[in-house]
């Protein structure tokens, strides 16, 4: 069984806090060392108490779901012999109410552009038939553990490459 950590760390300083204008600034650390600037979302705390440069949980999560998919995705691309050269991701989430009433985001929407390695012989970037490309974004999504610890609902939405 794997475990996955995550410290997560605010302090007050000089501010006030009951008065609810303390700073939503925090930091996350994870097991590599590596430290990023984190905040609430200035959609929810106005800025100064939020800050915008810092990534926000609800950022997270849908980058958490992208990069999952993403992952499984090169796998199985590369086990089948499918050589991929770039994969961007303009994923979005939603918030809205759920079933109960709570905020939650309720939708991710995934849209990977997908560039493949020139054919064997030279040529433009092979590009796999739409039906291809489908089937493994569907597989890959079925894999990802990420979407399948959450509720949210996820959809896959591959971008044709421009």
């Amino acid at each position: 069984m794997a475990h996955y950590t995550a410290t997560v760390t605010w302090e007050r300083r000089e501010a006030p806090f009951t008065d609810l204008r303390y700073s939503r600034a925090h930091h996350w650390r994870f097991d590599g060392g590596l430290e990023l600037p984190t905040s609430a979302s200035p959609h929810h705390v106005r800025v100064p108490m939020a800050d915008p440069a810092g990534v926000d949980p609800e950022e997270a999560l849908v980058a958490a779901l992208s990069s999952c998919h993403m992952l499984s995705f090169l796998y199985l691309a590369a086990r089948r012999g499918v050589v991929v050269e770039r994969y961007d991701d303009e994923a979005e989430g939603e918030m809205a109410p759920n079933e109960h009433g709570r905020l939650a985001i309720t939708r991710v929407v995934l849209r990977p552009r997908v560039t493949y390695a020139p054919a064997a012989g030279g040529g433009t970037a092979a590009a796999l038939d739409a039906a291809t490309e489908a089937s493994l974004h569907h597989e890959a999504h079925e894999m990802c553990y990420v979407a399948n610890s959450v509720r949210t609902e996820v959809v896959v939405e591959p971008r044709a490459d421009a």
